[in-house]
Formats: C-alpha cells, structure tokens, sequence
C-alpha cells in the first residue's frame, strides 16, 4: 500500500467527489456491471473511485495482516474483535496490487489519510492496516483490493451516455454488511429497480 493522492487539477464545475455511482443495466463489462462506485476523487484531471458492492471473497482480512507482516500468525486470535468484521472488496480494475481503505473519519494518519466528507476518508498506506490490529483504527472500515479511474472528462461522459447514475447516499452506506443487496439499495433510493430500469433512462 502507497500514499493515496488525488488527481491534481482543479474540481471540475460538477463534482461528484463523495457521492455514488450506480451503474446502468447497459453497462454488462466486468467490473462494473451492477456495481455501485463511491467517487472518493473528482478533478478536471480525471476521477478516482471504489467499487463498494463486490466482495473478494478469497481473501480474508486477518489473514491479510499476516502476509502483509502486520502481525503473526499467533497473534490473530487476539486481534480485536472489530477486525473479523472489516470486508475485503474488489475495488475495480486499477491498481489491483494495491489496497485502499475507506473508513470513518474518527482516524487520521496525517498527509496519508485524504479526507472526502464530513464521515469518510481514504488511507492507502500500511499505517491504517497496523491501526486496526492494533485497535486504534477507524471505528468502520473496508478495505478494497484496486480501485477505478477515470481520464479528464470520462466520466462526465459516461453519465451523458447514461452508463452511470449519479446518487447521494448516507455514506454509512458503505460500511454496511450487506454486499450482496447494495446495487437494488441504492437503485431504490432513487425509487427505481432492476427490473423496471431501463437503459435509456437519464440520470438523476
């Protein structure tokens, strides 16, 4: 894990930075069909995301630490009990090799951690990870395997093309445990469903 830095350039006229992108039943290509993205960056240089609703379910957080050197192996059965519950999520499809960890903002690890919101920040360095084993973490965390990453412009295009629509959400929304019913949640916060969505619909 590296220091995480926003896109450099200025914010763009919209931003979307710190709300969630829900993907459109016309958007099929893995990673992003039926995916939910929270846009933790958004600058005319381009947009930096993560996937919140896809689970790596091969990799299991305590066992992480081990192969990271955070803690050994005799050491998990005294990991704070708050660890069982962090998930692993693949975060999209860039910078698969690094991990990024989207938490409370109750944590801080200075010009490591990027702040998005009044509740949420990103740290994508190993002090984070040593926090949490050590129970001094964030309150709520998930940490996801690569992220997503847009150019200058893309992604403003592909909401004109209607691949994605944009949806503000608590964002305790990404903490929560359950994955698998995140993509119908958050259509159904804008009162719409998979069923009845339809490809051509604009976005809100």
């Amino acid at each position: 894990m590296q220091r995480m830095r926003r896109p450099a350039g200025a914010a763009p006229t919209v931003s979307y930075e710190g709300q969630f992108l829900i993907a459109m039943p016309g958007l099929r290509e893995a990673p992003f069909a039926r995916s939910v993205v929270y846009i933790c960056a958004h600058r005319d240089d381009g947009a930096m995301g993560i996937v919140i609703n896809q689970r790596a379910r091969e990799v299991d957080f305590s066992k992480l630490l081990v192969q990271l050197d955070i803690v050994r192996q005799e050491e998990t059965i005294r990991l704070p009990p708050k660890v069982e519950a962090i998930r692993v999520l693949r975060g999209g499809p860039v910078d698969t090799g690094r991990g990024f960890v989207l938490h409370s903002s109750d944590y801080d690890a200075g010009d490591a951690t990027v702040r998005i919101g009044d509740s949420v920040s990103l740290t994508a360095t190993l002090d984070v990870l040593r926090a949490i084993a050590a129970g001094e973490g964030p309150s709520r965390a998930v940490l996801a395997l690569g992220c997503a990453g847009w150019a200058s412009g893309q992604l403003e295009s592909e909401i004109l093309s209607n691949s994605w629509l944009v949806c503000p959400i608590d964002p305790e929304f990404i903490f929560d445990d359950d994955i698998a019913a995140k993509y119908e949640r958050a259509l159904g916060v804008l009162g719409a469903n998979s069923a009845t969505l339809s490809a051509q619909a604009g976005h809100a």
